[in-house]
Parts: C-alpha cells; structure tokens; sequence
C-alpha cells in the first residue's frame, strides 16, 4: 500500500490536467477490472464483479486531482504571473519549488524580497498578483518558447516515509482514497462495486457529479482527506480530528449531510471490528460527497476521511496505520452491504 501511494503522490495531477494520474490509475485498475473506461469529464470508472450480483447498488470512489497555479501571462522580464487551481492559502507559496507544463519545467514562486517591503506591506499577506513564477528567463519571448498560457504548475515535492509511522508528500488528502480502492480491487468482492476516480475535485466536485450521475448508484461512499487539527496554537477542544487515531467519519461539510443510518453503520462496524475510528463534525469545506449525493434523484451517501496535516501544501502528512483503518473500515462496510436484501 505504502508504495501505490508513493507512486501516486509522485505524479502531477493539477484539475483537469489529471493525465499522469488517470494513466497509473488506469494501469493498475484494469488488471482487476471487470469493465474500465473514462468518461468525458476524464473520471475513470471501474466496475469489478463481486460474489453477488448487485450491478450499480454501490459506488465507491476518490479523487485524483490536487491544487495547483495556472499561467495567466508573462512579464516583460520573463516571469510567469498566475492563479490559483483549487484553495491555496497564500502563505504557503513563498519560495516554493514547481513544474511548469507538460514538459515540467522547474520553476519557483517569488516575490518581492524581504528588504524591499515597507512597513506596511511586513504587515500583510502578499496578493497573489504580487507573486509569479521564476522560470529563469531573461525575457517574455524565452519564457514563451518554454511555456504557454493556460499552463499548469504542481508543486515539486517528493514523497517519502517522515517520522515515526508518517508519510509526507502532496496530493496526500487525494491520492489516499485512490490507493485504497486500487488495493481494494485486487481482492475478491462480496458483491458488485463500481470504483470511481474523480476529475477535478479541488474545483468544485466537477466529475463526481457527472459520474454519479452516469452510474446512479443507490448507495455511495466517498474515500478523502481530512484536515488535521492536532497542531500548536489549536484549542484543545477543536483538535477531535488528529494523526494516529484512525479514521475519521465526518458527520456533514459544506456540500452534504451524511446519511444518518450510513453513519450508524459505519461507527458500529468500526466498534464491532475494534477499528479506531473519530469524529469530524461540521467543516467549512466540501468535497465529492456533496456532489454525489444530489445527483439525479439523490443517492445515499457516506464518508470515510483519513486525517491529514497541511493540505493543498507540497509536505502533507498522513499516518498509515489510519489508512490501514480507512482500508479495514471500508472492507468491512463493503461486506455488510452485500449481505442486505
């Protein structure tokens, strides 16, 4: 498991430039799959014959994009000016290092230096118009011959083990619920489960809904991240959802309320089965959960969530032993399921 996310985290997949991602996902789906293809939104969709015939009664599924910035236009000097893909807090760019393209050419994030600001500008945080990419171009018409508009750059960051039972790297609150279901997949199934590997997630839930509504499930569960709170300066009353204690069942975000028996189901499972499990209540994000769950006439919908540290940065960290809980609590939801009329 550790190395499929560790050869997931390593591909660039900014929204809707999923390319390199689809491909792994594609590659190892299709050794297990019962039927693959990709749908117009670039979703990759698996279904995987189980014991019982059930057909489309259950969805699972993640996403395969992450954040990223996107090039909007070129300076004079040669640097790259550009927004955002997906929610990036400002602070964290400062300095970072990127690939650029298809080609991913090497770049930085500047910024004005420190000895340049004024007093005023020390107090604030930098507008993103303040910032641009470095690409070591001496000119606009260099930079163009190297880069062009509309280009996507991810961060450059390299996935590894980091202290104790810990991974880092980006794409992590994404890339666990791909590893999960791809390791799902080479198992024998109680029962018929389609897979799904959503597009263009961290731009507002694009591909769940089109491949929701395509396989209309009665039944779905969705595989994320979930922002950590155990970090200093975190009340001690805000910190339920925290690194090492399993996997988190959240009860509703911005975009959905998780179905009320799915919940029951899943929090006794994790009780019967002694997998730690915890609580994540209301959030001011969303996800695919939302998206899923009003397609077509609606489908019941629940969430499994493995606890992360700095999300949407290039050194997210995650436990393994939560996504070992992520991966039992799944299972065992999966055969509860086939054994309901």
């Amino acid at each position: 498991m550790k190395e499929l996310l560790r050869r997931l985290c390593a591909l660039p997949g900014v929204s809707s430039w999923e390319d390199q991602v689809r491909d792994c996902v594609m590659e190892v789906a299709g050794q297990y799959a019962t039927e693959l293809r990709v749908d117009a939104m670039g979703n990759v969709i698996a279904f995987k014959e189980g014991a019982r015939d059930t057909g489309s009664k259950l969805l699972l599924t993640a996403h395969m994009d992450e954040v990223g910035l996107m090039v909007r236009s070129i300076t004079d000097e040669g640097y790259l000016k550009f927004d955002t893909v997906g929610r990036i807090d400002r602070r964290v760019l400062l300095g970072k290092r990127v690939l650029v393209g298809p080609k991913l050419l090497p770049a930085v994030v500047g910024l004005k230096a420190y000895h340049l600001v004024s007093r005023d500008e020390e107090k604030n945080v930098p507008k993103l118009d303040d910032y641009y990419l470095d690409i070591g171009a001496k000119s606009k018409e260099e930079a163009e011959k190297l880069v062009r508009l509309g280009d996507v750059a991810a961060f450059d960051s390299t996935p590894e083990i980091f202290g104790n039972g810990l991974l880092k790297g980006r794409a992590l609150d994404s890339r666990i619920g791909c590893a999960v279901l791809l390791w799902l997949m080479r198992e024998e199934l109680p029962m018929d489960c389609t897979f799904v590997f959503t597009a263009q997630q961290e731009v507002g839930a694009r591909g769940a809904f089109g491949a929701a509504f395509s396989v209309q499930p009665e039944i779905a569960l969705v595989l994320e991240g979930a922002p950590a709170a155990d970090l200093a300066g975190v009340p001690a009353h805000k910190k339920a959802c925290a690194l090492g204690k399993g996997a988190v069942l959240p009860v509703m975000d911005k975009g959905i309320i998780v179905d009320r028996k799915l919940f029951e189901t899943l929090r006794t499972l994790a009780e019967e089965r002694n997998i730690p499990w915890q609580l994540r209540e209301a959030t001011t994000g969303s996800g695919d959960a939302g998206a899923v769950q009003r397609t077509a006439s609606g489908v019941r919908t629940a969430v499994i969530a493995a606890p992360v540290r700095y999300p949407h940065t290039p050194a997210t960290l995650a436990s393994a032993e939560d996504i070992e809980a992520m991966l039992q609590l799944t299972r065992a939801f999966i055969n509860h399921l086939s054994k309901e009329d």
